[in-house]
């Protein structure tokens, strides 16, 4: 035997009946965007559009004019007939309880959608003939469809926002250091007061520049001095190859000799030691090669179940993320981009995406890259919060001055050259290519210049 639908029917005729009385009943049906939809008889949804248009026309609602406004429209049968909706307004008795009345009808409403979407959720899964992730990721955006509106928000007065602002001003004034996630490289914290939760962050260069190896660096740093997990994402590396790397830059062990194995018993120590270091932080890598946003999404949400928080998502890198359009590339990465700063404000932490430039980069005289450089959209740029770029002087005078050594550092300029929250500016970090790690650059001369 089929069940009934949740519903609130003696709450609807209780506020159909106040609205006919009641003149202030509409306004709070407003202040809280109550919708004919919401009601769970088709009478009464037809009766409560009827007096928004009268509300809508600036005339006051009153039995009368609904039961005419019903008849000149021939739907008083449909609103359920001349008899029915006077003993609605006889019935009233209060305005006193209208917000409680609202609540539970916008509340049996949304139970209601919740059923219907696991209604489709469930016939879709029988379509065998529907890709899996497709599947899923319909699945996700129905229930998420439904849970938004929930979480919708009003209105809020100055004096509330401005209250809020203020407590949370004393309390970073009462906090000491870096309020943001924690990069470990000291100027980059100092300018961006750490990685923002909600931030999408480009970190772009051209190939051989270290921008895989940065973005681990941030893994790294940001799973050792913060609370939370840290996904990475890595489309182009096996996983194992990026914890060799990660191994190489904690122990200092050059990443050759975790190639070719010729290691002694002291560096074996060390590797021993940073494994277990490396082992008890809560970074997690999946390098499934053509990965969809959707499932990005899922993996991302699961592990933030587990962990209750994530501290940095690392994608390496955006423009590898399988996509949903065929009408052109270009705005195949504008959705992706879009996306992954969705990803980072519903998972309220930063996420890193990599990025490849253009190649003409390579044609200009200083080749230092510049946000017209971005490769193939300009929405990456009008989606992130933050832009970051690598530059290596080194490795384009290496042609002139001949080769450099695999184990000489590189003085490396990371550029800011988008911050919506804050100053843009150039920091100097020290590359050691064949440990892949970089860490902070200390000069007399300071090592910050800013715009």
């Amino acid at each position: 035997m089929a069940r009934e639908l949740p519903n609130a029917q003696t709450l609807e005729q209780a506020l159909l009946g106040s609205l006919m009385i009641y003149p202030t009943v509409m306004q709070e049906c407003m202040d809280m965007d109550l919708q004919p939809g919401e009601f769970y008889l088709p009478g009464h949804q037809r009766l409560f559009e009827c007096m928004q248009q009268i509300q809508k026309s600036g005339q006051r609602i009153d039995l009368n004019l609904v039961i005419t406004r019903l008849q000149d429209k021939e739907e008083l049968d449909a609103a359920g007939g001349l008899d029915y909706i006077i003993r609605l307004a006889d019935s009233a008795v209060s305005s006193a309880n209208t917000r409680h009345y609202i609540e539970s009808i916008k509340n049996t409403s949304q139970l209601r959608q919740l059923i219907f979407a696991a209604e489709r959720i469930s016939s879709e899964s029988y379509d065998l003939g529907e890709d899996i992730d497709t599947v899923l990721d319909q699945a996700e955006r129905e229930i998420m469809d439904v849970t938004r509106y929930r979480r919708g928000t009003e209105f809020e007065s100055s004096q509330s926002i401005v209250n809020r602002v203020m407590e949370q001003l004393v309390e970073l004034r009462n906090q000491k250091g870096v309020t943001g996630i924690r990069t470990g490289y000291t100027e980059l914290d100092h300018i961006t007061n750490g990685f923002q939760r909600g931030d999408l962050i480009i970190l772009a260069a051209r190939p051989a520049m270290g921008k895989s190896a940065l973005a681990l660096n941030f893994a790294n740093e940001v799973a050792k001095l913060n609370e939370g997990a840290v996904a990475i994402f890595s489309l182009e590396m096996p996983a194992d190859s990026l914890m060799k790397r990660l191994l190489s830059s904690e122990s200092q062990v050059p990443a050759n000799k975790l190639r070719d194995g010729k290691l002694t018993d002291a560096e074996m120590s060390r590797l021993n030691f940073s494994g277990s270091q490396l082992g008890e932080r809560n970074i997690f890598i999946d390098d499934t090669s053509s990965i969809k946003v959707s499932q990005i999404f899922s993996k991302c949400r699961k592990l933030k179940t587990e962990y209750d928080k994530l501290s940095l998502v690392v994608i390496d890198y955006l423009q590898l993320i399988t996509g949903t359009r065929s009408d052109s590339r270009q705005q195949e990465v504008s959705d992706i981009s879009r996306n992954l700063k969705i990803l980072a404000k519903e998972l309220d932490c930063p996420v890193i995406a990599l990025s490849q430039l253009a190649r003409k980069v390579e044609e200009r005289n200083d080749h230092e890259p510049q946000l017209s450089d971005l490769r193939e959209s300009g929405s990456i740029e009008q989606d992130a919060d933050i832009v970051m770029f690598i530059y290596r002087e080194d490795y384009y005078k290496k042609d002139q001055e001949g080769e450099q050594k695999q184990d000489d550092p590189s003085i490396v300029d990371l550029s800011l050259a988008k911050h919506r929250n804050g100053s843009t500016g150039k920091i100097k970090l020290v590359f050691e290519k064949n440990i892949s790690r970089f860490t902070n650059f200390s000069s007399q001369n300071g090592d910050i210049y800013e715009n």
